[in-house]
């Protein structure tokens, strides 16, 4: 079987940059377009497309970072720091996808291999990003679970959020992270050598 090296190594060294680092420029909307396919293209039992999603770009982003930062001052006065954390927790990249999971009961598909298939969906979209030349982080926070952000955000009742993507470019060189040592996660089950 041949084997794609370019991919082989790719997928050795993938990563994630992180959101302070990502910047300007972001996906033009025929690329983010391109991305957004590729990245549906998951496991899907049954065909259901069990999810969604929902593009923060432009002024929107600064809207929603005074809504978070409203939220969290309902809880006391917050430092210089933190409010503006808040308010630069979607400017952070100059395109945030919200991958939505739209998991629900269903006779034949259980809704545990629906919400995989939103997680397949996320992996998916950062690798979609990185073969177009972008960069991308994987986050949810607080706001992923807050009723009010939720409802801000553009997700309805029922639905959870699995994951916001922050496209971007980036030249800061990022070290890799210690990796799990295989000996630790794998188990090998039946006959045939390891």
């Amino acid at each position: 079987m041949q084997t794609d090296i370019k991919l082989v190594d790719y997928l050795r060294n993938r990563h994630s940059t992180p959101v302070a680092q990502i910047g300007e420029p972001g996906p033009s909307y025929s690329e983010l377009e391109s991305i957004l396919a590729f990245a549906s293209r998951v496991p899907d039992h049954g065909k259901l497309a069990p999810w969604r999603f929902i593009v923060y770009r432009g002024d929107e982003r600064a809207r929603l970072g005074e809504v978070f930062l409203s939220i969290q001052q309902q809880s006391g006065e917050l430092e210089e720091a933190a409010r503006d954390a808040e308010r630069n927790r979607f400017l952070r990249a100059p395109v945030v996808v919200g991958v939505v999971s739209t998991a629900a009961s269903h006779a034949k598909i259980p809704e545990w291999e629906q919400v995989l298939s939103a997680g397949a969906v996320c992996l998916n979209m950062l690798m979609a990003a990185n073969a177009h030349g972008y960069v991308a982080n994987w986050r949810t926070e607080w706001i992923a679970y807050d009723d009010h952000a939720l409802a801000e955000l553009g997700v309805k009742q029922g639905e959870r959020v699995a994951g916001f993507i922050h496209i971007g470019s980036s030249d800061f060189p990022v070290p890799d992270r210690p990796r799990p040592d295989l000996d630790r996660i794998v188990t090998y089950a039946g006959e045939g050598e390891a």
